[in-house]
């Protein structure tokens, strides 16, 4: 458990990645097999890349059609057309709501806390206009961007707050902020003019896959969903060199990080993504600094050495929310030896974007002592065994909860 009375008045900040947005949007898991696993988009995009392989790009056609433009078409009627839509939503106003009222707490010109994702949809700013529109909470989601008819996005925007006064100037306090951080682009970016431009209507915006095309796509779909599928089974759908070439300049124009190496092909993109990076990086060097990362698996190796150089301030605690056991084994190798990481997963069920709101960011006086998650600093776990110099097996499950 994350109790938020602990770390309400320390510079938080948030990580999320795809699994926050899961069930409304797919993330980059495939369900080819590989070997015992299954692979992901970026592994075997990388592949097919580093083997001059022709399906790379109908395999970055799939990817555009299943999980960019639905982001692009995305709003809150459609999201919410689905149960599983429905449910997504809710967890995303739930964890708005607990933080804006963790950073009402905090002192009177210092109510704001960051948010860095790696997913390109519009689940955030979607979710906190429907909480404006309430009029019950009054708060900024600052998405770094500025302007009227034009909204530009710049990375001194981050910086700035909105300060309400009184009427003679009596008093000042700064209104809850929320600052959205896009690590790996946005759906609602487009290139222009050597800066990039955020606009949240897309209603004009056409689609790079033609109707015939996604007609010669769709056995390479359903292959790459289908879990008795082998990588012998994806059969190139035989696109001509004129429908690659010209759905390809398209893809590359487009506001997000290519899953392959985890870069932009627009320049203008990638200096912002920079920018970003080390923005997140003077976060995580402050004296009381946190971070929380949910449903993010670390695959982009930047963000994951930018993390790593950071756990060298003493002051820094993160924490990493493990989805299941599986996960929590990866992320505990992963971090070992760092006294200040603590890997969080739950001891009966998953650690969804549900149990991340009910049983892990939580106020103290919200959570029982039946919760059971398991938290354990990210240090080298000695084989249990008296006669090995190790733990005893019945000891185990305390070491992991208390490892100091």
């Amino acid at each position: 458990m994350i109790s938020i009375g602990d770390i309400y008045d320390k510079d938080v900040n948030f990580l999320f990645g795809s699994g926050a947005s899961f069930g409304l949007l797919p993330t980059l898991q495939l369900q080819l097999q590989n070997g015992d696993g299954r692979y992901t988009l970026e592994e075997l995009a990388t592949k097919f890349e580093h083997d001059k392989d022709r399906r790379l790009i109908p395999l970055f056609m799939h990817y555009y059609n299943e999980c960019i433009r639905p982001a692009e078409q995305l709003t809150i009627q459609t999201a919410t057309a689905t149960d599983k839509g429905r449910k997504v939503i809710d967890n995303y106003r739930t964890f708005l709501s607990t933080v804006l009222e963790m950073v009402k707490r905090r002192k009177a010109l210092d109510r704001r806390c960051n948010v860095f994702t790696t997913n390109y949809d519009g689940c955030f700013p979607l979710v906190a206009d429907e909480l404006l529109k309430e009029g019950n909470t009054d708060f900024v989601l600052n998405d770094g961007a500025r302007g009227f008819t034009r909204r530009i996005l710049q990375a001194s925007n981050f910086g700035s707050f909105l300060c309400q006064a009184g009427v003679f100037g009596r008093y000042q306090s700064s209104i809850p902020q929320i600052n959205l951080i896009h690590l790996h682009g946005s759906v609602y970016w487009n290139k222009m003019h050597g800066a990039i431009q955020v606009r949240y209507d897309l209603s004009d915006r056409p689609a790079l896959i033609n109707a015939d095309a996604l007609a010669v796509l769709q056995q390479f779909s359903a292959t790459l969903a289908n879990p008795d599928a082998t990588l012998a089974d994806l059969r190139d759908p035989g696109f001509s060199d004129e429908t690659l070439k010209d759905f390809w300049e398209k893809y590359e124009q487009a506001p997000i990080v290519n899953p392959t190496k985890w870069k932009f092909h627009e320049t203008v993109y990638e200096e912002h993504y920079y920018q970003m990076l080390r923005l997140l990086s003077y976060e995580l060097e402050k004296p009381n600094a946190v971070l929380v990362t949910f449903g993010f698996s670390f695959a982009d190796e930047h963000i994951l050495n930018l993390v790593m150089r950071s756990l060298s301030n003493p002051g820094l605690q993160v924490f990493v929310c493990c989805f299941s056991q599986t996960d929590y084994e990866a992320m505990h190798h992963k971090f070992k030896g760092n006294r200040n990481v603590k890997c969080l997963v739950l001891d009966d069920g998953v650690l969804d974007f549900s149990a991340f709101n009910e049983k892990v960011l939580t106020w103290p006086e919200a959570v029982g002592p039946a919760t059971a998650v398991k938290a354990a600093a990210a240090l080298p776990i000695p084989v249990p065994g008296a006669a090995a110099g190790g733990i005893p097996a019945a000891d185990v499950a305390s070491y992991l909860k208390d490892p100091a």
